[in-house]
């Protein structure tokens, strides 16, 4: 009696190449859209079978959220200098430096989000609510300190106004929010809406607006 050979184990996907998985996703995404996106096209980019795709994540929409929410979060969680308005200008600092990345992700999913359910809440998870909540805490401590009211109108919009017009840039003038753009838009915007006074004008050659 000639006995059945076992069936071949599946080979464990490390963590290491799940990222490079993702990373295949999301640079597909900045460059083609999330329309033109094919698991095909990630295969190619990260040098697997497509199979290997479906095994794991099952369609395409599955693989985009599982990318999104791997993506870098709270990158601002950190930001604490000690006052609201320093706060606010280290946080433009940061954010121009994701600009072109978040933008050009952000707009590669255009309809895609606002349609599908998941990419939504995965969008949001990634790239949204952990912004949202470093500037909560950023105003909650300078409630604390006493540098502004409680109950200031102006606070419910800083996420919307920082992030807004950094994302709404290249469509108005054709070129990405770096550091100075932004830093002159908190001084400029944000600052006197919240009753605070700019600092002067930073001399530092260094962050002469790139053309």
């Amino acid at each position: 009696m000639t006995s059945t050979p076992p069936a071949a184990r599946r080979s464990k996907i490390t963590p290491e190449r799940v990222q490079e998985f993702y990373d295949a996703v999301l640079e597909q995404l900045r460059e083609h859209g999330y329309e033109a996106l094919t698991m095909e096209g990630v295969a190619a980019r990260a040098c697997c079978g497509k199979s290997t795709l479906y095994r794991q994540w099952k369609t395409k929409p599955q693989l985009v959220a599982a990318a999104l929410r791997a993506h870098r979060q709270g990158t601002l969680a950190g930001v604490d200098t000690g006052t609201l308005a320093g706060d606010l200008r280290e946080a433009a600092r940061i954010a121009a430096g994701n600009s072109g990345r978040d933008t050009r992700l952000t707009q590669a999913l255009g309809h895609a989000v606002l349609s599908d359910e998941e990419l939504q809440a995965a969008l949001r998870e990634a790239l949204v609510e952990p912004e949202l909540a470093a500037f909560d805490a950023m105003v909650a401590r300078a409630v604390a300190r006493g540098e502004i009211a409680e109950d200031h109108p102006a606070t419910e919009f800083l996420p919307a106004q920082l992030m807004g017009v950094m994302r709404i840039r290249p469509v108005l003038e054709g070129r990405y929010a770096d550091a100075d753009y932004l830093v002159r838009f908190v001084e400029a915007a944000l600052l006197p809406a919240l009753g605070l006074v700019p600092a002067p004008a930073d001399p530092d050659p260094d962050r002469a607006e790139t053309p």
